[in-house]
């Protein structure tokens, strides 16, 4: 099957499990939901940086099963299949630097070798939501401005996803559309 990996990526509370609903809702396809989440409040709050490390490898190697499973089914069309990611590992590799200000070996070849095929990079224009989860609501824009510099350093394809509401969704579903008539010349 013909498949092609979307991130949705951003700080805290910019949207970005919202818009993988939505966007997997809207293409007819799926997402993987952010591990961290759940983790952390099953951990009342509190972890160490075992448990990053212990995220950030669960989450990366459930994406790569993911994308061997899809890769594996035969499809009847020759339109990509859209997988939808909440997340991904340049967010850990910014909560590493900023929590313990350090990373794990491994996280920088993972990110360099990634199977992600594009980005949407959530701007932080939305509304700061409490969530016991979110840790930072003063340094949003530090935090996407680190996001982007990965991404730009790694040469990944992105697109920037602003507005609020329905306006983030149109932006996000333009900017895919693109991204696939780029892909496809």
């Amino acid at each position: 099957m013909n498949l092609k990996v979307i991130v949705v990526t951003g700080p805290e509370s910019t949207g970005k499990s919202t818009l993988c609903q939505q966007l997997a809702e809207h293409f007819h396809s799926e997402y993987i939901a952010e591990y961290a989440r759940d983790y952390v409040a099953e951990h009342d709050y509190k972890y160490t940086y075992e448990d990053v490390e212990h995220i950030a490898r669960y989450q990366h190697e459930h994406l790569k099963q993911r994308i061997e499973q899809i890769k594996n089914t035969p499809s009847t069309t020759d339109e990509p299949y859209l997988l939808f990611v909440d997340t991904h590992l340049i967010i850990t590799k910014v909560w590493f630097e900023k929590v313990y200000n350090r990373e794990p070996e491994w996280i920088a070849e993972a990110i360099a070798q990634s199977p992600v095929d594009f980005y949407l990079l959530c701007q932080p224009d939305t509304p700061w939501e409490y969530d016991p989860v979110r840790e930072n609501p003063n340094i949003r824009p530090e935090l996407y401005a680190r996001y982007k510099q990965l991404i730009e350093q790694h040469h990944f394809p992105y697109a920037e996803v602003s507005g609020l509401g329905e306006a983030r969704l149109k932006c996000a579903i333009k900017q895919i559309k693109l991204s696939n008539n780029q892909v496809d010349k």
